[in-house]
């Protein structure tokens, strides 16, 4: 065992640290200062988790040594699944090293066992700062174990924000200039065009060719690793038929699904589907969005929104009926939502895509309406947010759309408001 960490101590000590673009997340705001805690990021497979702590120890390593900065991936197949490895590491660094470390980068530590029972004796017993990164199944809020709680706080990487996007392609925009300039907004038009298609996991962003053949093996990996091996999932096939409905469609409701399944012949009961939607929210592969009430009853029984992590599945796993220009656009907006807020839906005979909340208090409504050129469907998108604000009494009312920006003053219902409609690629770069 202490031959094993020896050897990957002096790997560590010679290994060449690869490439890394800087995202907006950083660690470094977390490697120092007070209180303590362990920092676990998570999110879905392949967003750069592991690339976060190479930024991190990076920019650690210009005032430290490798002795001090210790990083260890524990999918290397050469470290056994066994607690004493974890049991042997600190004693074999400290003989081994000359320096004792000051940050400890962990990835993937969680496919140890008893891994949480040991993190929290390091985190207890010693002045290190740790940082975790691994399956988001594992590491989600929801799934961390009891004996790290208020010992650790979680940060949650997403898929490339527009703004990373383009960075990450060597593309740079002036905003004034997009706005203004003809030849500019059709360049950013385009690009925003990849970024709908194909979104923004940095692997797919970065290869140039094959993009779907890689989007297709991340997925086989999601519902194999994250949600059929980790909650010992029997009925594999039913649950890809429930996956597939669910990528086929913009909301669902337990009952409806359970009779889709149902009529095509999938035997499953609700109770079992309900867990295996709860198993896929974990993986962060989906996530769902509550219609707006202050009844939990509500909540509870109205359909919920289903919004996928990245527009690359839906462009690649969903039937061309199904995925429009439109649900690329309102993916998009629901992902970036996603980041920063508690977000719902509203809905009465006509319906506001995103209902934004702090608190008890609604801060923006906003709708998503690719083309506001044809009068009836501009129309009809504005009365359902003049609807809602007087419901809700909110006056920050947006209409996201393809390449119209512009205020129209409005007024209902006796009081008088702004509309802002904000063309997409401006309202993902500004709320990236």
């Amino acid at each position: 065992m202490k031959e094993i960490i020896k050897t990957l101590l002096y790997e560590w000590k010679q290994r060449e640290l690869p490439e890394v673009k800087e995202r907006q997340l950083s660690l470094i705001p977390y490697a120092s200062g007070e209180p303590k805690k362990i920092i676990v990021v998570s999110g879905f497979r392949r967003v750069g988790k592991t690339y976060l702590l190479f930024h991190l120890a990076k920019q650690l390593l210009k005032n430290l040594s490798r002795e001090e900065v210790m990083y260890l991936n524990f999918e290397d197949e050469r470290i056994p699944l066994r607690t004493e490895f974890l049991t042997e590491l600190i004693p074999s660094i400290y003989e081994t090293m000359e320096k004792e470390p000051k940050y400890l980068l962990l990835d993937e530590i969680h496919v140890i066992p008893n891994w949480s029972k040991w993190l929290r004796r390091i985190y207890d017993t010693t002045k290190m700062r740790i940082f975790i990164s691994g399956s988001a199944s594992k590491l989600s809020e929801k799934e961390i174990p009891t004996e790290l709680r208020g010992r650790y706080l979680e940060l949650r990487l997403f898929p490339l924000s527009c703004d990373e996007f383009l960075r990450f392609k060597g593309m740079t925009f002036d905003l004034r200039t997009v706005t203004y300039v003809k030849e500019e907004q059709a360049k950013m038009l385009k690009a925003l065009q990849e970024y709908l298609t194909y979104g923004g996991l940095p692997e797919i962003v970065l290869s140039q060719e094959q993009k779907r053949e890689i989007a297709h093996s991340y997925y086989q990996t999601v519902v194999s690793r994250d949600i059929v091996e980790r909650y010992h999932i029997l009925n594999e096939v039913t649950l890809k038929a429930a996956l597939l409905l669910l990528l086929n469609s913009k909301e669902y409701s337990i009952t409806r699904l359970y009779q889709n399944l149902k009529s095509a012949h999938y035997a499953i009961g609700k109770a079992t589907l309900q867990n295996y939607l709860h198993y896929v929210e974990n993986s962060h592969f989906m996530f769902s969005v509550p219609i707006f009430s202050y009844k939990v009853k509500d909540q509870l029984q109205y359909p919920r929104k289903v919004y996928v992590i990245d527009n690359v599945f839906l462009t690649t796993l969903s039937t061309k009926q199904a995925v429009g220009e439109s649900r690329l656009y309102e993916n998009a907006v629901a992902v970036a939502l996603k980041k920063k807020h508690e977000v719902s839906y509203w809905k009465e005979q006509q319906e506001v895509d995103f209902v934004i909340k702090e608190k008890n208090t609604v801060m923006a409504l906003i709708q998503v309406c690719v083309d506001v050129s044809d009068s009836e469907t501009k129309k009809r998108e504005v009365t359902a947010l003049l609807k809602a604000s007087k419901e809700l009494k909110c006056t920050n009312l947006i209409v996201v759309t393809r390449d119209y920006e512009g205020k129209e003053h409005a007024e209902w219902f006796g009081k008088k408001g702004t509309i802002q409609f904000i063309p997409l690629w401006k309202y993902l770069l500004e709320n990236s």
